[in-house]
């Protein structure tokens, strides 16, 4: 491809979605600017757009697959080093005779982790890796403001860069693609011009809960023992379930936990009235985190961090014609009960360009490439969509799980029995619906359906065995009957013969 043909793709967001995205598009030699709302991700002063701190995120098997497949060779080990695995949830509680216990939930019988993964340092490896390439430009501080997707223009504000006007405002810049990938976060500002451009249904809902960050931190480290440094195990998601609300801790690299609180904005009120009943709140409802942060730490995080609503968005189609599409939480903002919001839109970036390829939008004449991208695109788009909503929707089924069914005696015997089926008769390909989740790569939707005719296997199979005494008393009342009754017979023709 000769440079005055070669493809312009400009991505829209610079966090590891839009970095991913931009990797894909460099590797195949397409001209690639970065254009990013914040400062630097790299720098620590530059806060995440929910003005929070949160470093922590859960790196599964759709996330690594991508990775894998993004064509840096290194990519994946720069990324795992900084990385904790978690095998599974512990679950914080206390029993009717006021012992406090944890108790582990292995996430997968065959032992298949999760890893805790450093925001910050996911995101550093993967803008160092566009740094390097000639190809790829990056910029910071740039705001989208307006986009003609049908000329293929965009403009952008440029933060500090005054206007000499009376206003004073920031300086506005204006810029050509070929291909514009929205990788821009929930409230995406390239969704927001495309809807203006194609036909798309929108749906944004928020759930009943609110969110705070707090902080478990890390313990001296000693010499003997670099596990030490963790006030909990390093190699689980923690959990205290509180059936209407729950609090989470992650695991962080240098010993600390990233932990949040999730709770009706009702009882958000209740505390907010009185910030210092927070303590006596969390040893009723989340008996040890006290022992873990201290009572005025508590406070302080509960008072200055904010109050964040959770939002789910589903929205379709994803693309308009061969100019636009958005991928991440601007196509599909999910709740964070399943860990999968970060992991689905890296998958998204993976699948996207697997149709980009096989409809070989590479093509010199930028006629014939803008046409193949269309039919791409338009594939893409009606075979994402239908994934995007069924992770949506286990999301937020995951909530009441994390925050109630775990301590459920149901619950725990249907995952053993799956888990015991997928080990003594893998024939039958039997999997826990999380472990299609988060260690398979076949498609939501999929995962659904092949759940749900599980589910109605299980069903039958309980109705058979609960039935059963009934069923064998029948028989054998049964046969005896028959057997009396052949034996009456077999006398009586002896009679006459």
């Amino acid at each position: 491809m000769t440079e005055a043909s070669k493809q312009k793709t400009v991505v829209v967001g610079a966090g590891p979605v839009g970095a991913l995205a931009a990797l894909y598009a460099a590797q195949r030699g397409h001209d690639v600017e970065v254009y990013e709302l914040r400062s630097d991700l790299r720098l620590p002063s530059t806060l995440p757009l929910n003005f929070t701190k949160s470093i922590s995120l859960s790196l599964s098997e759709r996330g690594i697959n991508s990775i894998k497949a993004s064509g840096s060779p290194d990519l994946l080990g720069k990324v795992k080093s900084e990385t904790l695995p978690m095998r599974g949830r512990m679950i914080h509680g206390k029993s009717a005779t006021g012992e406090i216990y944890q108790q582990p939930q292995d996430y997968d019988i065959h032992g298949r982790t999760n890893y805790a993964t450093n925001r910050g340092g996911f995101n550093k490896v993967l803008l160092d890796e566009l740094e390097s390439m000639s190809n790829v430009k990056l910029f910071f501080n740039h705001k989208l403001t307006g986009a003609d997707l049908g000329r293929k223009r965009a403009w952008f504000e440029v933060a500090g860069a005054k206007e000499k006007t009376l206003q004073s405002r920031d300086k506005e810049i204006e810029i050509t693609f070929d291909f514009i990938i929205g990788a821009d976060g929930a409230h995406s500002a390239t969704r927001y011009h495309m809807m203006k451009y194609t036909r798309m249904d929108y749906k944004q809902e928020y759930i009943d809960t609110l969110w705070c960050e707090f902080t478990i931190p890390a313990k001296v480290e000693s010499k003997d023992d670099p596990e030490s440094r963790f006030a909990i195990s390093p190699h689980h998601l923690h959990i205290w379930p509180g059936h209407e609300f729950m609090f989470i801790a992650i695991p962080n690299h240098e010993g600390s936990f990233t932990c949040t609180l999730f709770l009706p904005s009702s009882h958000f009120s209740i505390l907010e009235s009185d910030p210092h009943s927070l303590p006596s709140f969390f040893d009723t409802h989340f008996p040890g985190v006290t022992s873990f942060i201290s009572p005025s730490s508590l406070i302080s995080s509960f008072t200055h961090n904010p109050h964040l609503p959770l939002i789910s968005i589903k929205c379709s189609p994803h693309h308009f014609s061969s100019t636009a599409v958005i991928v991440g939480d601007a196509a599909h903002a999910m709740v964070p009960f399943y860990g999968q919001g970060m992991n689905a839109g890296l998958e998204d970036v993976r699948v996207l360009f697997s149709f980009l390829d096989a409809y070989d939008a590479s093509s010199s004449n930028p006629y014939t490439r803008a046409d193949q991208r269309a039919k791409a695109l338009a594939a893409y788009s009606e075979t994402r969509t239908t994934d995007a909503h069924a992770i949506n929707d286990l999301s937020l089924q995951n909530y009441t799980e994390m925050r109630a069914s775990v301590v459920a005696p149901t619950y725990r015997a249907r995952k053993w029995l799956e888990e015991k089926l997928s080990v003594y008769v893998p024939s039958l390909g039997w999997q826990t619906k999380y472990a299609r989740v988060s260690f398979g790569n076949e498609r939501y939707s999929e995962v659904i359906r092949r759940s749900e005719k599980q589910g109605r296997k299980l069903v039958i199979a309980l109705a058979i065995v609960l039935a059963s005494p009934v069923v064998i008393g029948a028989l054998v009342a049964w046969r005896r009957w028959r057997g009396s009754r052949t034996s009456g017979l077999f006398n009586l023709w002896n009679m006459f013969s």
